[in-house]
């Protein structure tokens, strides 16, 4: 049963529709997981044991009949704690919000319980999902895997915690500048951010909705795709018969191989020299206008994040962390022109963007520049806080500025991870090609 904790989401699958694997006992064993973990209260905010013990007993009861919903029908997974959960908190990893409870789940998590997902409980993540960090001193830090004195990245702390940890099969997080790939990244996951507006918003607590998207976090490219289909309520890619062999590759080196620290620079060209020996092509991308995008992100985020939340957090700033109360103000500086001229600008730029990387499969680069900073020094040094949080999201952050989805791979470094970077609307795609890449870092 040990096992169970560290198998794919897919394998799970596989043992309960083989009849080798009780969905009732499965859930048991995360469940006890969780409880005799040291770490539990630093990832999850709120366990639903009654839920997942229902869910799992309806799962088992649809295998014995053959009536399963779908090949993750009774697995159980994690979920961020900005998804509405009905009659549970939703808190968003903020005191303003304490005392939250929905009347009804998020329209993911309808979607992923009428799939037969099983929901374990909701997870601790950066207040209001503005930091990529995962420092969050309001409610709890999650650890990194690899070293628990360091962050595990944000927003989607707890969620890549909850995986890397064996104390969920896999978790749904939101990605708005990084908050999907940084915490997958760092604790060695596999990570999905989709195209803003493929899957539903709805019941999901925003921090700037033109840039919001949800996407899980999981241990292979099999398990993103088939959460990717439950999540939307539809049919997940066949990920069969790919492979690399011909495929055009760019590695991106405008902005994303800045300053670059050793190890994540070293687990990066050591991968795209697997990807070569695999068949890839890989060539060379500059693409000069990203140093002009990148900088608009200031105006972007903060003026949408502080728009949304402006009246929630001027009516008791107190009750925020002071680095993050500090970021949403930066919103006040920007006006309405600014806002409407930066998104025009950004727009052409994602226009010129497309039509540069129109001949490739996927544009790649390191995930992360740096790796997980320690949590001791960013709760003392203001300075080094700030300049970890913009660094560690600004190679993620291309691929939600550019408009596109992108997924993580772990490279065999401990938290250095490589993204793909797709057309939008094109996860089916990448999840094939990433696949595919995946087998050949392995």
């Amino acid at each position: 049963m040990q096992d169970w904790l560290t198998m794919t989401a897919a394998d799970l699958g596989r043992g309960i529709e083989d009849g080798q694997i009780d969905p009732v006992a499965l859930c048991t064993t995360y469940l006890d997981a969780i409880d005799a973990h040291p770490l539990r209260d630093r990832i999850y905010a709120r366990v639903t044991a009654d839920r997942a013990m229902s869910e799992a007993r309806a799962a088992s009861d649809r295998a014995k009949t053959g009536q399963r919903l779908s090949r993750l029908d009774g697995v159980p997974i994690s979920w961020k704690d900005l998804f509405d959960t009905a009659g549970v908190g939703t808190e968003a990893g903020s005191l303003l919000l304490k005392g939250r409870m929905p009347q009804d789940d998020a329209q993911v998590l309808k979607n992923a319980t009428a799939m037969g997902l099983v929901c374990l409980g909701k997870t601790h993540m950066s207040e209001l999902a503005f930091s990529g960090l995962g420092y969050n001193p309001s409610t709890a830090t999650p650890p990194c895997v690899n070293d628990h004195g360091a962050v595990s990245g944000g927003s989607s702390s707890g969620a890549a915690a909850s995986v890397a940890f064996g104390l969920a099969a896999a978790a749904i997080g939101s990605d708005t500048g990084g908050s999907v790939r940084i915490p997958a990244a760092w604790n060695d996951l596999v990570g999905l951010k989709t195209t803003a507006g493929r899957v539903s918003l709805d019941g999901v607590v925003p921090l700037a909705k033109q840039f919001d998207t949800v996407g899980p976090l999981c241990r292979s490219v099999e398990d993103a795709g088939l959460l990717l289909a439950a999540l939307e309520g539809g049919k997940s890619a066949d990920l069969s018969g790919f492979d690399l062999t011909g495929r055009r590759l760019a590695v991106l080196r405008t902005v994303a191989m800045d300053e670059i620290q050793d190890t994540p620079a070293g687990a990066f060209d050591a991968a795209v020299e697997r990807l070569k020996d695999a068949g890839a092509t890989v060539e060379i991308l500059e693409f000069p206008e990203l140093e002009d995008a990148v900088p608009l992100s200031g105006c972007l985020y903060t003026a949408e994040a502080y728009g949304l939340w402006r009246d929630v957090i001027e009516d008791n700033p107190t009750a925020m962390y002071s680095e993050i109360l500090e970021r949403f103000r930066l919103g006040k500086s920007h006006s309405g022109p600014d806002y409407i001229a930066a998104w025009a600008q950004l727009e052409g730029i994602r226009e010129r963007y497309t039509r540069a990387t129109a001949g490739f499969d996927a544009v790649i680069l390191p995930t992360a520049p740096i790796v997980p900073p320690q949590l001791e020094r960013l709760e003392s040094d203001h300075d080094y806080y700030v300049s970890s949080n913009l660094m560690t999201l600004r190679n993620t952050r291309i691929g939600n500025l550019m408009g596109g989805c992108a997924i993580t791979l772990p490279t065999g470094t401990a938290s250095c991870g490589i993204t793909l970077m797709g057309a939008p609307g094109c996860e089916e795609r990448l999840l094939r090609l990433a696949a595919a890449a995946q087998e050949a870092l392995a």
